[in-house]
C-alpha cells in the first residue's frame, strides 16, 4: 500500500456490548461505567477500545508506532457507531531510509459529535 500526504482514510466500526465486555476481559479496565448499562441499557466503550479506529488504520499499512497523541473529547456507547478519519500528514523517508508516517485523526459518532481526536506517527515496516 502507498499514501499521500493530504490522503484521507476512513474507518467504521459499531461498537456492541460484546466488545466491551471482552475488552473489560483483556484490559481489567472494570470502571463501574463499562461493566453495569445505563438506563438505556447501554455500556461506555472505554477510551483505549475506542482508540483501537486509528490503530486499526495504522495497521493496514504496518506502522510500526513511535508516539500516539490521544483527546477523549466525549463518552462513546455501546451501540454507537464511529467513523474516523485519518489525515496523512507526513510521508516520506526518515535518516535510516525508512519510511516515516505522521497522522491526525478525529472520531465522530453517528450523531456527527467528535468523540476523540489525535495523531500518531511511526515508520512503515
Amino acid at each position: 500500500m502507498t499514501v499521500q500526504v493530504g490522503e484521507k482514510i476512513t474507518f467504521e466500526r459499531t461498537f456492541t456490548m460484546e466488545d466491551v465486555e471482552l475488552f473489560t476481559k483483556v484490559s481489567k479496565d472494570e470502571g463501574v461505567h463499562h461493566i453495569t448499562p445505563d438506563e438505556q441499557g447501554r455500556f461506555v466503550v472505554q477510551g483505549l477500545l475506542t482508540a483501537t479506529l486509528p490503530t486499526k488504520v495504522g495497521g493496514d499499512f504496518n506502522v510500526l508506532a513511535r508516539t500516539m497523541n490521544f483527546e477523549f473529547l466525549r463518552p462513546v456507547f455501546s451501540g454507537d457507531t464511529i467513523r474516523c478519519d485519518v489525515i496523512i500528514e507526513q510521508f516520506e523517508l526518515d535518516e535510516k531510509n525508512r519510511k516515516a508516517i505522521s497522522t491526525t485523526f478525529s472520531c465522530t459518532n453517528q450523531l456527527n459529535k467528535e468523540v476523540l481526536k489525535g495523531s500518531f506517527s511511526g515508520i512503515i515496516l
